[in-house]
């Protein structure tokens, strides 16, 4: 595999799917420089959400209004690919290994200790060695929940409206209006009528 890539090509075969080092020093040099920005937003202050939301607005492609982001929170490029929609919370520990593109619609929420990860590795120990790299963007809809502890693999989309259990493992793609959960995560029912009379097995909603 060819090493000889000019900074451009090697960043345009990050988005692309194709194989690239992810030790290159050109690219490291960029991405610590993001990581200081995520050490800055994790040592703010609970109070200081005005430094919060301008921090994020520098660090993310893209960032809606209405968003938080609880911290610790983590991204490899320190948000340099994310695009958030309006009004997504995110709990404790969200990770995003954001080596190319994680897209999230509005109104989503993110559980604790959950990882979104577009960033794969050949099967191969001795391309491993060289760290070779590839990555595939995640797509997450609008209304989305992801339950605590899930883990969202390259490539993967999930359509608006859906539910993710926790502790689910998300290996192929989700459907709009569904509520998915296991390891692998497989769709377990659509979101019914029902759901609006029931918040959870028999309580019914009373507000």
């Amino acid at each position: 595999m060819d090493n000889n890539f000019s900074i451009e090509e090697v960043k345009e075969r990050m988005k692309s799917g194709k194989l690239y080092f992810c030790d290159d020093e050109r690219l490291l040099d960029e991405q610590i420089k993001r990581l200081d920005k995520v050490f800055e937003y994790n040592h703010l202050k609970p109070s200081e959400e005005i430094k919060k939301q301008k921090l994020l607005k520098e660090m993310f492609a893209e960032i809606g209004e209405g968003c938080h982001i609880e911290t610790p929170f983590y991204a490899s490029w320190g948000g340099k690919y994310v695009h958030f929609g309006s009004n997504v919370y995110a709990n404790f520990n969200l990770t995003m290994i954001d080596d190319c593109e994680i897209y999230v619609g509005d109104n989503t929420m993110f559980g604790p200790n959950v990882t979104l990860a577009v960033a794969g590795h050949p099967v191969h120990p001795e391309l491993r060695k060289k760290a070779a790299q590839y990555n595939l963007p995640i797509r997450i809809g609008n209304n989305v929940w992801i339950g605590a502890n899930s883990v969202i693999l390259p490539g993967i989309s999930i359509g608006d409206n859906s539910v993710i259990g926790a502790g689910s493992i998300v290996t192929k793609d989700i459907p709009s209006n569904v509520v998915a959960v296991g390891n692998p995560c497989k769709v377990m029912r659509e979101i019914t009528h029902r759901d609006m009379e029931y918040y959870y097995k028999d309580m019914k909603i009373d507000v």
